[in-house]
């Protein structure tokens, strides 16, 4: 019941209603990633191009989609990386989330919200000030 109410009511968990509906009616599996993406195409866009479209496990979040699958849905190849023995390369990072706005996101050093005292100013900068 609770995975209803969160379709009908909400886009950032997963899948919504009528994307539930579209690919039941449209969608033809072409793979899933490790992360547990789930990768479907069917009918075509408006400019002739298969549609395809992704159903992301848990969180809707772009930058989940990885390196290869990332290239599949921007038309960059044909071949998703599931019919074919992709490697990603060794240049390829793994993804890690954004943690923009949790406890864990990066705060460098002077900033306001990082923790600790902040490092003493060395009188190194001068301030400008009008008519200087």
């Amino acid at each position: 019941m609770k995975n209803i109410l969160l379709q009908i009511f909400t886009w950032w968990n997963g899948q919504t209603v009528g994307t539930r509906f579209f690919t039941w009616r449209n969608g033809k599996r072409v793979g899933e990633d490790e992360l547990g993406n789930v990768y479907y195409e069917g009918g075509m866009t408006s400019f002739g191009l298969p549609r395809r479209w992704v159903i992301y496990k848990g969180y809707t979040e772009a930058s989940a989609i990885p390196a290869g699958w990332h290239g599949w849905m921007h038309y960059r190849t044909d071949t998703p990386p599931s019919r074919e023995t992709y490697v990603a390369r060794e240049w390829q990072k793994a993804h890690h989330a954004n943690m923009t706005g949790t406890a864990f996101a990066y705060r460098p050093k002077g900033s306001l919200e990082a923790t600790g005292e902040r490092p003493r100013v060395t009188g190194d900068y001068d301030a400008w000030t009008p008519g200087a």
